[in-house]
């Protein structure tokens, strides 16, 4: 398997600089990224560690759960994964991921609402960046459309 590669430049201090978060691999787009635009409600068009994150979990998780629909009797007509991915203070100093919420909605054939939701907790138990993020508590919501 490939390793993909990602590079930062940053410019200035935490608080005043900024920097831009290049998807070198895939070369899909270079984004600009920002501490006060992280720790803000609004990103500003801006993205962060967190969405990207959220973005490598979402996408993780929704192939582990095709494969193991498939491997259930399931057919996946379509599936959607939403992962909600929290920044907050840590005890021991600094900031620490507080939590991820992973939300799948679908329209399986084959499986029944049951089926569905034991396969989604495998799939989260089972996909590499749920294995990769295991000192972080992963939520999950499941449910047929």
């Amino acid at each position: 398997m490939p390793t993909r590669t990602a590079r930062t430049a940053w410019t200035g201090t935490l608080e005043q600089g900024s920097g831009q978060v290049e998807l070198t691999s895939s070369k899909v787009g270079t984004y600009d990224v920002s501490f006060p635009k992280r720790a803000a409600d609004d990103a500003g068009g801006t993205t962060s560690p967190e969405e990207l994150i959220a973005a490598a979990h979402s996408s993780c998780f929704a192939m582990q759960f095709s494969a193991l629909l498939g491997e259930a009797g399931g057919t996946p007509e379509n599936v959607e994964v939403r992962a909600d991915v929290s920044l907050g203070p840590d005890p021991a100093g600094g900031f620490r991921l507080t939590g991820i919420k992973l939300t799948v909605t679908g329209e399986v054939s084959g499986v029944d609402a049951e089926t569905f939701a034991r396969t989604a907790q495998a799939a989260k138990e089972t996909c590499p960046v749920s294995k990769a993020l295991t000192g972080v508590e992963i939520t999950l919501d499941a449910s047929m459309d």
